[in-house]
């Protein structure tokens, strides 16, 4: 075999391995992300820039870090109140790796730097919320609460030097542990009923008022009516006895007449008996033809 025969079956091995040498070799850091370069473990360099980058092959290792804001959610846990109130607090936090150097010396994973930064804002947050009662955390003074543990907890993480950021602390849910809901909803029923029968109470109260000014007044008005129904009944009768009085008193002898038949009519039925003597002016039309 001559060298020409070699030089050609050996050409497609010595492309595998540049192609494999250049892919150890040289990366590509994106817009989000950022690496550390690392030979047998120990820190190398670090790279924030995107672009191409190169290192040496086998023997450096590329690891790669988000420059990205970062969720970390915890699992719910207890805070005890100034008042002695206990809370379950669920809350997350939002931070960033800004040094990679640092970061990688320090926790090298993200699992690790979430571990320490929930103890630290943990702690913060015992720390605050046992300074308040828990009127003042459920209410607006929460945001500046929630300000203070950011800032403290950020400063914590700058003196560890571990190369991240913690750029905002908040609280998803805040709620009593399950064995003293049901007493607090109790005592919120109880006050709820006690507003409920004070509101009864007044509005009984502002019914008997009302019931007695209608009382009142319907009595009045019943008075009044009844008075001006007698002034009226008054001038009637007064008008028709005055109207009989000078109808009949041109004839007297008529009248006398007309009023004892009215009293014959009146008296005298079937039914009735009467007793009288034979002289009695009652029945002097009677006798008289």
């Amino acid at each position: 075999m001559n060298m020409k025969s070699i030089f050609t079956a050996l050409v497609p091995v010595l492309l595998v391995a540049l192609a494999l040498l250049a892919s150890d070799t040289f990366f590509i850091v994106s817009q989000n992300e950022q690496v550390v370069i690392t030979q047998f473990g120990r820190f190398v360099r670090k790279i924030q820039e995107p672009g191409l980058n190169y290192k040496t092959p086998y023997l450096q290792s590329a690891i790669y870090y988000d420059n990205r804001l970062l969720d970390h959610d915890v699992q719910p846990q207890e805070v005890v109140t100034k008042d002695k109130r206990t809370l379950v607090v669920d809350n997350f936090s939002k931070w960033r790796i800004v040094d990679p150097e640092k970061f990688y010396k320090r926790a090298k994973t993200e699992r690790v730097a979430e571990e320490r930064l929930r103890d630290i804002i943990y702690s913060e947050l015992r720390q605050d919320f046992g300074a308040h009662d828990l009127s003042e955390i459920i209410s607006a003074k929460r945001v500046e609460l929630m300000r203070l543990v950011t800032e403290r907890s950020n400063a914590k993480v700058l003196e560890l030097e571990m190369g991240v950021e913690i750029v905002d602390v908040r609280i998803k849910r805040a709620d009593l542990p399950p064995s003293n809901q049901l007493a607090v909803f109790n005592r919120m029923r109880a006050e709820r009923k006690r507003i409920a029968r004070q509101f009864r109470s007044k509005g009984d109260e502002e019914a008997q008022k009302i019931r007695a000014t209608t009382d009142k007044e319907k009595v009045i008005i019943l008075a009044e009516a009844y008075k001006t129904e007698q002034e009226i009944r008054g001038k009637g009768d007064a008008e028709s006895i005055k109207i009989t009085a000078e109808a009949f008193g041109k004839n007297p002898k008529f009248y006398e007449f007309i009023r004892s038949l009215e009293a014959y009519r009146a008296s005298i039925s079937e039914q009735d008996s009467m007793v009288l003597t034979h002289n009695s002016p009652f029945l002097k039309f009677l006798k008289e033809p």
